[in-house]
């Protein structure tokens, strides 16, 4: 059934109160201080810039706690396999192995980009001290200032280390709601689609335009926050038009949330118009229960899901993959020893999967501190999880660490090459 097309000479109709003045403000959000919603899709004040990004970072979260030592097995750590007789991954099924580790078989469509150099793993990452709490946790390493009383996230922090900041140096795709590294006092956008990025009421409908110039009549005029935030509204969605027109190519990826969201990702790349900043989520990797074998079970299917959706992205960037270096990132680890649900219960440490452009790839880094088989045991951390962020942020956007991760002092892990 298809809805006709509201008469000329109507004015109540939900329609028409998208482009009031009430149905502008009814969506926003008080995100970095002034935000208005435009669509789905969320903007904070600031003046547009359209303009090329040399370096875009895209940050994957694995949201729920991932097992870091499903995706990298220590397969030459006999704990590791005493502590999980039921869900050990089979070494002889590891791939890319060395005398330590390898990785988990459903990483399968990710050897390409290990062998040529540009997919690399860092074990034993995570925070400086355990913190079991999902939401705790994540809003600890999202903004990556321990103690401080400011709520300022680290992307947030780096892209106001450039002097040229706008709308759309930093964008959160596959949601309006910006995550805690992403929110502060930087102008950054949040939506659910690339084609989520207009002005309401601007449709097929509005032949002659009239809409918006009632739009621009109603907040041209206001000088206050709101005015201001409106007008880089309209100004952030103008420039967003070469991201609109790249094509769609979603279908060569898995059919998932992440999936989907990566492809909107790669069109963001292509339209080059600034964006430096991704972030990205990719959840339900709370695995208490059924976490699984090779055969079976939540962890297969994940890790299918993120290489297929991180294969089919570095393919559809083609030669913009020169530019692009994407991170993942989990709240904390898993315990050493499975449970009695064939699952794990929160840990600590963890394994952080760099890729793309900068990686020095095609091997593990780290330092590896042993298992312990206890019932509590964890993975302890030997490289705080900042200093990795902190190598991606200094080669491949020339930034102060000093300014994006305030009062710490990054130790050197390798894993990135110098600009």
């Amino acid at each position: 059934m298809t809805t006709p097309a509201p008469s000329p000479g109507r004015a109540c109709c939900a329609e028409f109160a998208r482009v009031s003045r009430r149905g502008v403000l009814g969506g926003a959000l008080a995100l970095a201080g002034v935000s208005t919603a435009i669509g789905s899709a969320v903007v904070t004040a600031s003046p547009a810039r359209a303009a090329s990004a040399d370096s875009v970072l895209v940050v994957l979260s694995l949201r729920g706690a991932a097992d870091g030592l499903s995706l990298v097995v220590p397969h030459g750590d006999p704990v590791y396999y005493a502590a999980r007789p039921r869900i050990a991954v089979p070494a002889a099924s590891l791939l890319a192995k060395d005398d330590m580790f390898g990785l988990h078989p459903a990483l399968a469509p990710l050897l390409p980009l290990w062998r040529a150099g540009k997919l690399a793993a860092v074990h034993a990452t995570g925070l400086p001290a355990p913190n079991r709490s999902h939401f705790a946790a994540m809003e600890e390493v999202e903004d990556a200032d321990p103690g401080s009383a400011t709520r300022q996230g680290w992307l947030n922090r780096l892209i106001g280390t450039d002097a040229n900041r706008s709308p759309l140096q930093a964008v959160n795709l596959g949601g309006g709601v910006v995550p805690t590294s992403l929110y502060g006092a930087e102008p950054v956008m949040s939506t659910g689609s690339v084609d989520a990025v207009s002005i309401p009421g601007d449709d097929q409908w509005d032949t002659t335009g009239g809409r918006v110039r009632s739009l621009h009549t109603l907040w041209d005029g206001e000088a206050g926050p709101l005015g201001r935030a409106v007008g880089s509204a309209f100004a952030a969605v103008d420039s967003f038009g070469p991201v609109r027109a790249t094509p769609d190519r979603a279908a060569a990826y898995p059919r998932s949330d992440l999936g989907r969201a990566l492809a909107e990702v790669a069109r963001v790349v292509r339209g080059d118009v600034g964006v430096e900043v991704v972030t990205v989520d990719q959840g339900d990797w709370d695995m208490h229960s059924d976490l699984g074998t090779l055969q079976w079970g939540r962890m297969r299917r994940n890790v299918e899901d993120l290489a297929g959706s991180v294969a089919a992205f570095f393919t559809d960037l083609g030669a913009l993959a020169s530019k692009v270096t994407l991170v993942t990132i989990s709240e904390f680890g898993r315990r050493v020893v499975e449970n009695d649900s064939l699952g794990l219960d929160h840990g600590y440490g963890n394994v952080m999967l760099l890729a793309g452009a900068g990686v020095k790839g095609g091997r593990y880094h780290g330092t590896w501190p042993g298992l312990s088989d206890g019932l509590d045991a964890d993975l302890l951390v030997t490289t705080d999880y900042r200093s990795v962020l902190a190598e991606v942020v200094s080669t491949r956007f020339g930034a102060s660490t000093a300014k994006v991760f305030p009062g710490f002092r990054p130790e050197t892990v390798g894993v990135m090459t110098s600009l």
